[in-house]
């Protein structure tokens, strides 16, 4: 049994965690506000960026002269995963659910028979997933250097991302990312990026009046333009979430941290 000492010297320990638990609780809520903020009022613009493409991604089709990054390559067999994960721990299972949703995407790839690559966003998801795909990871872009990742580090990632397709080094692109809902919910998920997607058009639209149209430049031209810059907006996004759902995780998991440290006490 242990003596009185040791036990006070427990308690002294369990009190200073629930400190250090506590003041982390604190700061992750003051930051969870401007990022909850910043993540929420980036989702218009993404909304009304997908509706202008819509209007222009239907009236090019499948024609010869769509753009690359809308057509594609014409295969479907080189899939590359982008896993956006944080930079720092001590989250909860914010990182884990991430990976786990990357990992889920790349066997359902694979049992198709396709060939599945990694692109790396933030320090946290490598190590998992590079124990067993190693050989598989393309690249990784490492986001901690910086405070708060915004558009620049969402346009260098564009970039590079776009480089590699038009160097015809994968087929298909995936963004798997978390999607903040609140403090308690941070769902990941998957959606392609690149090829850029022919949004779907709203059910609930009015119907075309017939009136034609004519733009200047052409569509084509418009859409080489809009569909980088639609690259770059899911990136922001994305990193966004990422920065919202890590606050969100981070200050729930805190705060279990310091209920647990006082049922110890």
């Amino acid at each position: 049994m242990a003596s009185l000492k040791e036990l006070k010297g427990r308690i002294k320990s369990v009190k200073s965690t629930q400190k250090i638990t506590k003041a982390k609780q604190m700061v992750a809520a003051a930051k969870l506000r401007r990022a909850q903020e910043a993540a929420e009022a980036a989702r218009p613009y993404a909304v009304r960026l997908n509706a202008v493409m819509a209007s222009l991604a239907g009236k090019v089709g499948d024609s010869d002269t769509a753009p690359k990054l809308l057509a594609g390559t014409g295969a479907n067999q080189r899939h590359l995963l982008v896993v956006v994960n944080t930079d720092k721990g001590l989250c909860g299972g914010l990182n884990a659910n991430i990976v786990k949703e990357a990992l889920k995407k790349a066997t359902a790839l694979r049992k198709d028979g396709k060939d599945v690559q990694f692109y790396l966003v933030g320090k946290k998801g490598r190590a998992p997933i590079k124990r067993n795909n190693a050989q598989a990871i393309a690249k990784h872009f490492d986001t901690s250097d910086v405070r708060t990742p915004g558009f620049e580090e969402a346009a260098a990632i564009a970039s590079e991302l776009i480089a590699m397709f038009e160097n015809g080094e994968y087929d298909v692109a995936h963004l798997i990312y978390p999607i903040f809902k609140s403090a308690l919910a941070q769902d990941p998920v998957a959606q392609q990026l690149i090829p850029v997607p022919a949004p779907e058009a709203d059910a609930n639209a009015k119907p075309d009046s017939g009136a034609i149209v004519e733009y200047e430049p052409s569509e084509e031209e418009i859409l080489e333009e809009l569909l980088p810059r639609y690259v770059r907006t899911q990136l922001f996004g994305a990193l966004l979430e990422r920065e919202a759902s890590e606050q969100g995780a981070s200050m729930t998991a805190m705060d279990n941290a310091t209920r647990n440290a006082g049922d110890l006490i």
